[in-house]
């Protein structure tokens, strides 16, 4: 036997019925659509419902939210400032050595060790990169956020500067 020769068991498929094609049999005159009404004559698609807004027109489409007002800082490492040689670290002299923006945030984060005493200052510290620093016998300073104790400003909407 070969692929050619395969065939579906007797009977099991069924030629589809073909109506609409007059009085004469099954599927005659209204063809299975019943008599009159918008179903019965033209064609209506499947997610019509009666000019009522659409299923799939009054879900939302776009996922998630992205907060306005989110704070983003730029992450540098305690190996990172080892490596700078720097023993007086800000965000300016870290944007001299070209390692943040020019008006970044800065939050340094405990990845690596710290060897020497370093002053550091930065927007934000984690815990642990606060503790590595003042356990090395160097000074943490917080700077302002440029906003100040108020929320930050919103990010990406066109509507707020009116």
């Amino acid at each position: 036997m070969k692929v050619h020769d395969l065939q579906p068991a007797p009977g099991s498929n069924r030629g589809r019925r073909r109506v609409g094609r007059g009085i004469g049999g099954k599927g005659g005159k209204t063809a299975g659509r019943g008599t009159k009404g918008q179903k019965a004559r033209g064609s209506v698609p499947a997610s019509f419902e009666g000019g009522q807004m659409p299923l799939h027109m009054r879900i939302p489409k776009l996922k998630g939210f992205n907060n306005p007002f989110r704070v983003e800082y730029q992450a540098v490492n305690l190996d990172t400032l080892e490596e700078t040689g720097l023993d007086d670290v800000s965000p300016a002299t870290l944007h001299a050595k070209g390692l943040v923006g020019k008006k970044a945030l800065v939050k340094v984060l405990g990845r690596g060790e710290v060897t020497r005493a370093l002053t550091v200052k930065a927007h934000a510290f984690s815990a642990a990169a606060e503790s590595a620093i003042t356990a090395a016998g160097g000074t943490v300073e917080r700077l302002p956020l440029p906003w100040g104790e108020r929320r930050p400003p919103a990010k990406g909407n066109q509507f707020t500067n009116r």
